[in-house]
């Protein structure tokens, strides 16, 4: 494990300690705050987010910070995706958080013009760190790690239709579902990357793709000899917020077959 990805590590695991686990199944109603339909935010989210801003500028001042929360209060704090920046999400899995329970993590990732260029995923029950670097390979807990299939016929899948309108639902049902063995999703990217890699899922589709739920996870995956990208094949970029579509796979051959099949929902 490198300096960053130590310093990075102990960052995460302070910012646990401190301010999530300590709300942990402790959070009074008024603590729980719907950002909008279905999408929450709690005390602890906003609490973390600002001792990861001031522990990223300790490491590398020089970077801006794309936190979640506060892309939420100013979109303008989005702008710095497009440049060299530090993307934070504070806790990925609030929904699990807020009603106290697991999965939840954090996910922190280092970018620049648009393309990520080192990820780091934490999970804060288990204290599970994965960490990758662009062209370095994927690495949990320390140790260099490739992805593997979960080689189950037909193939595991899960597939989050949260963000998907009606219509989308159904092309799902009918183009998709049948190819494969439907499992529910953590509602936790900082855990389903993983799954995706650790022989539990073997691919997944994703609508909402903003950046501080999957920048880390993409570059993670993908070091690891998985897959991840858009629909079409093209990179993921965490500068194209409003773009949806994402699929992620145990491996090329795996992402190649989802693929084929989502081209025929359009």
């Amino acid at each position: 494990m490198n300096a960053l990805d130590r310093a990075i590590q102990a960052l995460m695991r302070s910012v646990t300690q401190t301010a999530i686990l300590p709300r942990y199944r402790n959070l009074s109603p008024e603590q729980i705050i719907e950002k909008a339909v279905d999408d929450l935010v709690t005390i602890a989210d906003r609490e973390a987010e600002v001792l990861l801003t001031e522990g990223l500028a300790g490491i590398d001042a020089s970077l801006a910070v794309v936190g979640e929360e506060a892309a939420h209060a100013d979109p303008a704090v989005l702008e710095g995706l497009a440049g060299d920046c530090w993307v934070i999400d504070p806790i990925d899995g609030t929904h699990n958080f807020a009603h106290g329970r697991g999965p939840f993590g954090i996910l922190l990732a280092r970018c620049a013009e648009g393309i990520c260029q080192s990820g780091w995923i934490y999970d804060c029950l288990s204290g599970r760190f994965c960490s990758a670097h662009a062209g370095q390979g994927a690495w949990v807990d320390g140790e260099r790690f490739t992805a593997r299939p979960t080689g189950t016929t037909p193939p595991v899948a899960a597939i989050s239709t949260l963000f998907l309108d009606p219509a989308r639902r159904k092309a799902v049902r009918d183009h998709i579902a049948p190819a494969y063995m439907l499992v529910d999703t953590p509602r936790c990217a900082a855990e389903q990357y993983p799954r995706l890699a650790l022989g539990e899922n073997d691919v997944s589709l994703f609508e909402r793709t903003l950046a501080w739920d999957h920048a880390a996870g993409v570059l993670w995956l993908n070091e690891a000899g998985g897959r991840a990208a858009r629909p079409d094949g093209s990179p993921y970029r965490v500068d194209e917020p409003q773009r949806s579509g994402l699929i992620g796979a145990a491996s090329p051959a795996l992402w190649d077959d989802l693929a084929a099949l989502y081209a025929r929902m359009a």
